[in-house]
C-alpha cells in the first residue's frame, strides 16, 4: 500500500566509484571506420551549415585530433573547404563544397543519422558489464530509507531487498490500488548513481539511437540535472574527461503498460531517416524496466514470456536489422512485472519459475490505513481525526462490503480538497465533506453488495 504523498523520496545512497569510459586517442580506438566519421562530419555541415572545428567536435563528440584526420582528407578530396581561418585548425570555419553537398545528400539518403558519433556494439557490450545493475547493492538500511515515505511492514521490505540485489526479475501482484507501481518507482530511485549510455550504437554500418530524453536524465557529477545535451559533457566530471560518445544519466526507469506488443520489443526502423530506435528494454540498460498491468497487454502473457525466456535467463537479447542480420545485445536491467490479476490465470507455473522473485502486495490493515490517511492529511494541511476513519469504515467499507486499498486515503482527501476549492471554503474532515467525497469516489449502488468492492475507483498508485 502507499500513502501516495506528493513528496520526494529520500535521497538515494551515494553511488560507489565506477570506471569512466576513456577518451579515444586514435581512430582505431573508436572502433569506427574513417569513412563513417567522415560521413558524420559532412552530414553535420549539411544540416547545420558552416561550423568551426571546435563546434564540430562538440557536435560529433570526438576529440578534434581524430576529426582533423578526416577534415584533412575531405579537404584533399575537395569535399569541404575552409571559410575562415584562425589561430589553429580547431578555430577554422569549415563548410561543404558543391561536390561535398552532393556527397552529403547521398550519405543522408543511405542513412539520415546526424549527431554524436556512435559506439560500436562490441565496445558497448563491454561497458555494460562495467556498470551492471547486478553490482548495485542495497542493504536493510537502504531499503528502510528508500521506503520511509511509504507505509509497509518491515517483513515486506525484507522480501524486496534480496530481489533488488539479484538484478534479475521481480513479480509484484495483488489488488489494484495498493501501490505496486509506486513500489517499482521507489526501487528505481534507491539504486542511485549514474550510468554511461551511448548516444547511439553502430551495428554493421547501421545506426541505432539509444539515448532517449523521455527515459534518460542527464546529470552532472554532483547529481544535478542538465537540460542542454550539448553542455552535458562540459558540466560532468570537470577535469576527468570521458569518452563523449557516452551520455551520463541517472539509472534509467522505463515503463511500459497495456500498449506493449511484441513488435514494440524489436528495433524500430524509421523509413524517413533510415535510422533505428532501440527498444524500451535496451533503453533501460543499467536501470529498471517495469511492465505495468502485466496481463492487460495487447500480446498474450505467454507470448511475452516466450519472447523473453532467453533474455531473462541468459541476460542477452537478440535483435535483427531489416536485412535479417541478427546480433546480441546485453539485457542488463532489473525487470519488474506488476499485475492485479491472478498470476496463475496469466501463465503456468513453469513460466512463473523464470521470474525469480514473486511478492504479493497486500491491502493495508487498519493501523496502516490510518497512518496513510494521517500522512495525506498532513500533506494537505488538514487536521487529522481518527474518528473520521471510523466513520469511513462503517459508512462505506462495511456497508458496501468492500476492502480498503492503499490509494483510497489519498483519493478521498484529494476529493475533499477539490470540493472545498469549488465552494471556496477551507478543506476539513467534516462528516459532510467526507460523505460527499466518498459518495463520488466509491461506486455506491444500492443492493450491489460485495460486487461494489470490485469496482471501487482508484489508480494503481
Amino acid at each position: 500500500m502507499t500513502d501516495s504523498m506528493l513528496q520526494d523520496s529520500p535521497t538515494a545512497p551515494a553511488p560507489r566509484s565506477q570506471p569512466i569510459p576513456t577518451v579515444p586517442v586514435t581512430t582505431e580506438d573508436t572502433g569506427l571506420s574513417p569513412g563513417l566519421i567522415g560521413d558524420l562530419i559532412m552530414k553535420a555541415l549539411y544540416n547545420l551549415g558552416a561550423r568551426s572545428g571546435d563546434e564540430l567536435r562538440a557536435f560529433v563528440r570526438l576529440p578534434f585530433a581524430i576529426l582533423d584526420e578526416q577534415l584533412v582528407d575531405l579537404q584533399k578530396r575537395r569535399l569541404i573547404e575552409v571559410r575562415e581561418g584562425g589561430q589553429s585548425r580547431v578555430t577554422y570555419t569549415y563548410d561543404l563544397t558543391t561536390e561535398g553537398r552532393n556527397r552529403a545528400r547521398e550519405s543522408m539518403d543511405a542513412n539520415g543519422y546526424v549527431g554524436p558519433a556512435p559506439v560500436p556494439l562490441q565496445q558497448y557490450g563491454r561497458w555494460v558489464e562495467n556498470q551492471s545493475v547486478r553490482d548495485v547493492v542495497v542493504t536493510e538500511e537502504t531499503i528502510r530509507q528508500g521506503f520511509s515515505h511509504l507505509v509497509f511492514e518491515d517483513s515486506f521490505l525484507d522480501q524486496l531487498g534480496p530481489a533488488i540485489n539479484s538484478g534479475l526479475s521481480l513479480f509484484l501482484y495483488g489488488h489494484a490500488g495498493n501501490g505496486k507501481t509506486t513500489i517499482a518507482e521507489a526501487i528505481s530511485g534507491m539504486l542511485g548513481g549514474h550510468v554511461y549510455i551511448p548516444w547511439a550504437l553502430e551495428v554493421e554500418g547501421q545506426i541505432i539511437v539509444l539515448y532517449d530524453p523521455v527515459y534518460h536524465d542527464l546529470v552532472t557529477a554532483d547529481g544535478n540535472d542538465v537540460d542542454d545535451p550539448l553542455a552535458a559533457s562540459a558540466l560532468f566530471l570537470e577535469g576527468q574527461p570521458h569518452d563523449d560518445r557516452y551520455a551520463v544519466v541517472r539509472r534509467p526507469v522505463v515503463f511500459v503498460g497495456g500498449e506493449l506488443t511484441l513488435e514494440f520489443l524489436e528495433l524500430q526502423y524509421d523509413p524517413q531517416t533510415r535510422v533505428y530506435q532501440a527498444p524500451p528494454h535496451v533503453k533501460a540498460s543499467g536501470g529498471v524496466f517495469i511492465i505495468d498491468d502485466f496481463g492487460r497487454q495487447l500480446v498474450r502473457p505467454r507470448d511475452l514470456l516466450n519472447r523473453w525466456m532467453v533474455p531473462l535467463e541468459k541476460r542477452i537479447d537478440y535483435l535483427a536489422l531489416r536485412n535479417g542480420y541478427k546480433f546480441p545485445v546485453p539485457f542488463d536491467c532489473l525487470v519488474i512485472f506488476s499485475t492485479n490479476l491472478n498470476p496463475l490465470e496469466l501463465v503456468d507455473e513453469a513460466f512463473l519459475r523464470r521470474i525469480r522473485y514473486k511478492i504479493m502486495v497486500e491491502s493495508p490493515n487498519r493501523a496502516q490505513y490510518e497512518e496513510i490517511f494521517r500522512r495525506c492529511c498532513d500533506s494537505n494541511d488538514m487536521l487529522y481525526d481518527s474518528t473520521r476513519v471510523d466513520h469511513v469504515y462503517k459508512a462505506f467499507y462495511e456497508r458496501l462490503r468492500m476492502a480498503p486499498r492503499g490509494c483510497h486515503p489519498r483519493d478521498i482527501v484529494d476529493t475533499v480538497c477539490n470540493i472545498a476549492k469549488y465552494e471556496n471554503t477551507q478543506p476539513s474532515l467534516s462528516i459532510e465533506l467526507l460523505d460527499r467525497a466518498c459518495r463520488s469516489y466509491f461506486l455506491d449502488v444500492p443492493g450491489a453488495g460485495s460486487v461494489v468492492g470490485q469496482y471501487s475507483l482508484g489508480d494503481e498508485d
